[in-house]
């Protein structure tokens, strides 16, 4: 319930595209990660379409004594052509695209490394997906951490959605960028 009520909110306040896969979602795909801090940043939709690939943007590993925030963006490749991300940090560059051989992105796991006092934090580093046809798709972020287990996988056809969760804040000695995503299913 409270899921639907965020969604209206959120339609009502921002509209657009977004209006289009609302009505049609039909689970939302989480992994659990222990990451608490950040915001959760706009909710998008691929306007028809599923995702049928993605991309990352991700911090260059910043060397000893520098401060790495690794994992900025995720971008999804729908299949009507359109290129939909979230909230995105300001650190790194862009991947290469990374595409389902056929099929759509059905469910993920996402590397994370742990908080821990007195050392770089990173939050999540890297993202892999399945395809509906079974293959595994990783991306481009550093090995750091550890990889959650897989989300559960779309009930209806595939991805169509991402919202992630983001640290934004200006950090002195420790920042983070991205630490969490969750992902909409579309019938």
């Amino acid at each position: 319930m409270q899921f639907c009520i965020a969604i209206v909110i959120q339609l009502l306040l921002f509209g657009s595209q977004r209006d289009v896969k609302a009505q049609q979602v039909t689970n939302v795909l989480t992994v659990r990660n222990n990451w608490k801090t950040g915001k959760w940043g706009f909710l998008w939709f691929c306007p028809t379409g599923y995702a049928k690939g993605f991309k990352l943007k991700v911090e260059p590993y910043q060397g000893s004594f520098r401060d790495d925030s690794s994992l900025n963006g995720i971008s999804l490749l729908c299949s009507d052509g359109k290129v939909i991300s979230s909230t995105v940090g300001m650190y790194g560059n862009w991947s290469k695209e990374i595409l389902c051989k056929s099929g759509f992105l059905t469910a993920f796991a996402l590397r994370v490394s742990p908080y821990k006092l007195f050392y770089d934090n990173t939050g999540a580093n890297n993202i892999k997906f399945r395809c509906t046809n079974g293959d595994e798709l990783e991306g481009t972020g550093h090995p750091w951490g550890k990889y959650t287990p897989w989300s559960d996988s779309c009930t209806g056809r595939g991805i169509c959605g991402i919202q992630t969760k983001m640290d934004n804040e200006v950090a002195i000695m420790d920042r983070t960028q991205l630490n969490n995503v969750q992902f909409f299913c579309c019938r």
